[in-house]
């Protein structure tokens, strides 16, 4: 271990280190004075940051640390950026529910700082092991969030579920990865990217690897048929939590399924893109039509993003460049879009969670910037044109046309004019319908200039698309 690799692994150290001294100083912080936490939480975002752009590599420079363990390029560093952008917003959003539901406790930025490491782990694996090693820190972590208000029947629940079902996605995927190891003879994705070019390994042993590895990743992504935890945990877990594991993880399993598929096993590609093929028909099928019979918003999300993450896998499923690239900004688009989301959710949310569709009547008239807001982020999840939504669907679903799958582009396209449907169901009831209750809706000032930001970036980031593509097709150069 040289300074070299620890200076390429410290935007990574410096992560854990500062989430070890969060944990401590929150023992010495006292409930009324448990900002602090919070204060902390996001220096330590914000200096990871800058860590990361100070070290960003440059286009085409790929750099292995750790005996080719773990690995530093673009596309890891541009990822890690939009997660703690993403997750500071999660945050300020957060802090403003956890108060106001009475569970503001330091365990909460403990653990999601450890998710936080887990991903930043997963985006820069390049060996079996360390793939492993950032699934589980993310996955455990995220376990013990969803269980954060250990009243709630509801949360212990979807806790369970989540516990049992992420474990058994975690034991299919170490099954997978046992039989890709036996066949190639190496844990290094490099190394069995190689050997299969090579022709080597036993092809028996390859294909279920395979299958194993793509179940498990279909599982953590929450693609049909292996989405059965998603609308369970997203209703069951507090809003806070909902809003953190509906984003920032999407990031890390984008660079799980590309680490895995691409870097690793790109010699299968024709197996793989089939498979995935299938998935991402039946997530846009099921996702989009079932969201329309919800009357809970969030179960309605939780469908919306099985939906969504089909769309994502259609730029995983080209194999190229493009597609990747495609993929990776569908990704980054949707987690701005879905923290934006359950941003107004929480807004909403007084006595209780505003978990029915209902309780958005008549939002322009008791706070209408706040509805323009809602407004702007369920254009841009149905894909309306000039909204970031509307240009990530295009990105995706030319890469699925240049992958030869036109009856998958046209199921798209005609998914998307169905899910349109029950995202201006809400904009009806925010502006058409009287509201049930009239008191004003309200929130503190950071909350409310943190979700100015982000309703109004997926009109900017749409309208001048052209910067964050450029970025993300800067990732695969």
């Amino acid at each position: 271990m040289t300074i070299a690799e620890l200076q390429l692994a410290l935007p990574e150290i410096f992560v854990l280190s500062m989430t070890c001294i969060v944990l401590l100083a929150d023992l010495f912080i006292s409930d009324e004075r448990r900002g602090l936490t919070h204060t902390l939480a996001i220096l330590t975002l914000v200096f990871a940051a800058i860590l990361t752009l100070r070290v960003m590599q440059p286009v085409g420079v790929v750099e292995y640390a750790f005996s080719g363990t773990f690995v530093r390029d673009r596309f890891g560093d541009v990822l890690k950026i939009f997660s703690y952008l993403i997750l500071a917003g999660v945050f300020v959003y957060a802090k403003h529910y956890l108060r106001r539901f009475g569970l503001f406790k330091g365990e909460f930025y403990t653990l999601s700082l450890f998710a936080l490491l887990g991903v930043m782990v997963m985006i820069s694996a390049s060996n079996l092991i360390t793939v492993y090693l950032g699934l589980e820190l993310l996955a455990l972590s995220t376990y013990a969030l969803v269980a954060l208000d250990r009243d709630s029947r509801f949360g212990s629940e979807a806790a369970m579920k989540y516990f049992i079902l992420g474990s058994l996605a975690s034991g299919i995927l170490l099954y997978g990865m046992s039989l890709i190891y036996g066949a190639t003879g190496s844990l290094d994705l490099a190394t069995i990217s190689q050997n299969l070019s090579m022709g080597a390994g036993d092809s028996m042993l390859l294909t279920f690897g395979l299958v194993f590895v793509v179940i498990a990743i279909a599982f953590k992504i929450g693609a049909v048929p292996f989405h059965m935890w998603v609308p369970d945990v997203y209703h069951g877990a507090p809003l806070a939590i909902t809003t953190l594991i509906s984003s920032v993880p999407k990031l890390a399993y984008l660079a799980l399924a590309i680490r895995l598929l691409d870097n690793g096993m790109i010699g299968l590609h024709q197996d793989w893109m089939n498979m995935l093929a299938v998935l991402i028909g039946l997530s846009l099928i099921l996702g989009n039509v079932v969201a329309i019979a919800q009357d809970n918003i969030k179960r309605m999300l939780a469908y919306s993003t099985i939906s969504h993450m089909g769309f994502m896998l259609m730029g995983v499923m080209a194999g190229t460049p493009e597609g990747y690239s495609a993929a990776m900004f569908y990704a980054i688009a949707y987690a701005i879009m879905s923290a934006g989301a359950f941003a107004v959710v929480i807004l909403v949310s007084s006595e209780r969670e505003a978990d029915r569709i209902e309780d958005y009547k008549g939002l322009a008239k008791r706070n209408p910037w706040h509805a323009l807001l809602m407004l702007m982020i369920m254009f841009s999840l149905a894909g309306v044109p000039v909204f970031l939504g509307f240009f990530a669907k295009w990105q995706v679903i030319a890469a699925a046309l240049a992958a030869g799958f036109i009856w998958l582009a046209v199921l798209a396209v005609i998914m998307s004019v169905v899910g349109a449907f029950y995202y201006l169901r809400i904009v009806k009831l925010m502006y058409f319908d009287a509201p049930e209750d009239s008191t004003p809706v309200t929130a503190p000032v950071d909350f409310r200039a943190v979700l100015t930001v982000n309703g109004v970036a997926v009109l900017a980031l749409g309208i001048f698309s052209g910067g964050l593509i450029s970025l993300c097709v800067s990732a695969f150069s």
